[in-house]
């Protein structure tokens, strides 16, 4: 199984303050070994890029418990049971009166990290362009090649979250930042972003002027992951030549190991932080288990299902009931993916589907079945039908990597997701923070 990862060890860009005193004036000094914003972007040393790509690496894991629990609970893959917090089943089910709060954790915490690493990412680009001590062009237009597509990677889980809202792209300068596009126009421009990126990734010989744990080791392997977001976005635009065209430039092979990808790891090292979405077996109190359908929809035989554990007693909380827990992880370290083949070879019977290519679809279809412990597909071949089965073999497949609430959205049946008490709701989007109004 080959698996790349994201960085484990934390390093911030500390930003200096002045201090005043009565008395008299002291000029601030600049610290030699947490350098300003200022100096980095100026003329960064090799090793202070080095710790602003390891700070932005570390940075795309923040609060992801909070955007999984966003999306996994909206898209009624999991009830999020908190016995300190009663919003993850009443707000995010739409439980009664209660609507999203657009100045309440869910929305705000997720929200403001995946910008944090955004501007993370343009401080590197500064320190890239302007650093003295790259002097090679080519691997200059790798490293910030490589922050571009982590932005564009960022971005789309602003949008995701966001949808109808939009995003906002440019957002280099704090004291002008560029206007929230529309869902479409945020996709192109993500899209674009990626592309930009590829056209300085591929056939690029040099080596990164850093090192970085995303994927592979060189521009021309990372593109193959530039390639697989930008696979996900064209899906997400219904644009699916480009998506193809893009998956053939990716780390996509319908032979290869489902689990071949990118993911964010995770250590008991000092300083490193835990998998946020995994909870013991069993747990009370605060537990994420799976909603019921999950279990009670599935085919017999699925393998998949070994993502869920019976409990030894069921979980109840606020009129909901499970028996099984969520088990996608099965330890505190466990890695969490970016993206994954399994989800590429989806991504290509998709487009082959819309496209009229049964027979590549359905071979794709089987290729996941056969995996799953399943026997090859022996339904209808309309493209709704195909459709229909590939969200489903997604949703097994992908279950609890934040897809079903997209997945459902984009084919407009956010209608068909369970709703799990009367009067419940599924939401189509996160209202926009109250601070971005």
């Amino acid at each position: 199984m080959k698996k790349y990862k994201t960085t484990k060890i934390f390093t911030g860009i500390i930003f200096l303050t002045m201090m005043g005193l009565s008395s008299c004036e002291i000029n601030p000094i600049e610290d030699p070994n947490n350098p300003s914003e200022a100096v980095i972007s100026a003329n960064a040393t090799l090793s202070e890029i080095q710790n602003v790509v390891d700070g932005s690496e570390s940075a795309l894991r923040e609060q992801l418990n909070q955007y999984y629990d966003g999306v996994s609970v909206i898209g009624r893959e999991w009830y999020r049971f908190s016995g300190s917090d009663p919003r993850f089943t009443s707000d995010l089910l739409g439980k009664g009166a209660a609507v999203l709060d657009a100045n309440t954790f869910y929305t705000t915490q997720p929200f403001a990290a995946r910008y944090r690493a955004v501007k993370n990412l343009n401080i590197l680009i500064d320190a890239l362009t302007n650093s003295t001590a790259v002097t090679d062009a080519d691997k200059r237009r790798a490293g910030i090649a490589y922050a571009k597509t982590l932005q564009a990677y960022q971005l789309l889980m602003v949008l995701n979250e966001q949808y109808g809202n939009g995003v906002r792209v440019d957002v280099k300068n704090p004291d002008a930042l560029g206007l929230f596009l529309d869902k479409n126009a945020s996709l192109d421009a993500i899209a674009n972003m990626l592309n930009e990126a590829h056209n300085d990734l591929k056939n690029n010989t040099a080596a990164f002027p850093f090192n970085e744990y995303v994927y592979g080791t060189t521009p021309s392997q990372f593109d193959k992951f530039n390639r697989a977001i930008a696979a996900r976005v064209n899906v997400y635009r219904a644009d699916w030549n480009n998506a193809l065209s893009a998956l053939n430039e990716s780390f996509y092979n319908i032979s290869s190991p489902l689990t071949e990808g990118a993911y964010h790891q995770y250590s008991i090292t000092g300083g490193d932080l835990l998998n946020p979405v995994y909870f013991p077996p069993n747990s009370t109190g605060e537990t994420r288990v799976a909603q019921p359908s999950f279990i009670t929809d599935a085919e017999s035989g699925d393998t998949r299902l070994n993502k869920v554990s019976l409990r030894t007693t069921a979980a109840s909380l606020d009129g909901l009931t499970s028996d099984y827990d969520v088990a996608v992880y099965k330890t505190d370290v466990d890695p969490v993916p970016i993206i994954r083949n399994e989800e590429l070879i989806l991504i290509y019977a998709e487009c082959n589907a819309q496209n009229g290519t049964t027979t590549e679809a359905v071979n794709a279809i089987n290729t996941i079945r056969t995996a799953a412990g399943l026997s090859n597909y022996s339904g209808g071949t309309s493209t709704q039908e195909l459709i229909d089965e590939i969200l489903k073999q997604r949703r097994y497949s992908l279950y609890g990597e934040g897809h079903r609430w997209v997945d459902m959205r984009r084919y407009g049946k956010l209608g068909d997701l369970p709703i799990d008490r009367p009067g419940d709701d599924v939401w189509v989007e996160f209202p926009r923070p109250d601070t971005e109004n």
